[in-house]
């Protein structure tokens, strides 16, 4: 078998909201288009993409109801920070921050409005993780005033993540004031609160409980909370490093700005 060329269908509910997303975004072009429907190419390795409108009679009968959600399209790439870079500023719904794996692979994710997954990919060159592995087995890390983010409702300040010598956690403190209150949200991976001064009142899944200095709150991953403090109090706070916030009564979710 010789493989001349590989094209990927996906079969989608809106087919011109995914080319727009891929044209714009990554540099798709289109070859050729008609209702529901449109082929999809770039002058370099990447697969051509070849998207139907959900329900065309062109599928045969028992494929037309199916949708391409939850699929990952994963394109290799060089450059992947400058990427990163470029989507965000352009307001590209990133939907798993930048991250790298143990074996070398780093990675970020972007959903398109068909709930499709594209992934940018690129390897650690070998020589770049033989020195890592030769870099201090503790990092130190010492926030500084960039670090800072500042709410109406608390202040938070970053410290371990992917961008400052930890693999796979986040962690940061947040203070918040007497009074303030969190914004009712949820977020998609656990999360343990140590309360370092005061006491905050946690309202997670409609029950309430107080947490004060010294102890530690496991909050689980996709249940709504809000965070109030009755006193003026501080906590450290840890997650995985995928992890996201929704808020509920809008549409996608965003990375935690004092987490990256």
């Amino acid at each position: 078998m010789n493989v001349s060329t590989s094209t990927l269908s996906l079969t989608v509910a809106d087919v011109d909201a995914s080319r727009d997303f891929l044209c714009t975004h990554l540099g798709y072009e289109v070859a050729m288009a008609d209702d529901g429907f449109a082929s999809l190419t770039r002058k370099d390795a990447a697969v051509d993409i070849v998207l139907l409108r959900k329900g065309t009679e062109v599928l045969p009968a028992e494929q037309r109801d199916r949708e391409a959600g939850g699929l990952i399209l994963a394109l290799t790439v060089t450059g992947l920070d400058a990427e990163e870079t470029r989507l965000r500023a352009a307001g590209a719904p990133i939907t798993m921050p930048l991250r790298e794996e143990p074996w070398g692979e780093r990675l970020f994710q972007m959903t398109d409005p068909n709930g499709v997954v594209v992934q940018l990919v690129e390897w650690a060159a070998p020589d770049h993780r033989e020195d890592r592995d030769q870099e201090p087995a503790a990092h130190v890390v010492t926030p500084s005033s960039e670090d800072v983010t500042v709410s109406s409702n608390a202040t938070m300040t970053g410290l371990a993540s992917p961008g400052r010598g930890s693999a796979e956690l986040r962690t940061w403190t947040v203070r918040m004031e007497a009074g303030a209150t969190g914004p009712e949200h949820s977020i998609s991976r656990e999360q343990v609160w140590t309360v370092t001064a005061g006491v905050l009142e946690v309202t997670c899944d409609g029950r309430t409980q107080e947490v004060s200095a010294g102890q530690t709150l496991i909050l689980p991953a996709d249940r709504t909370r809000r965070i109030h403090a009755h006193e003026q109090a501080e906590a450290h706070v840890s997650m995985r490093s995928d992890g996201v916030a929704s808020v509920p009564g809008t549409e996608g979710s965003r990375e935690l700005p004092w987490a990256r």
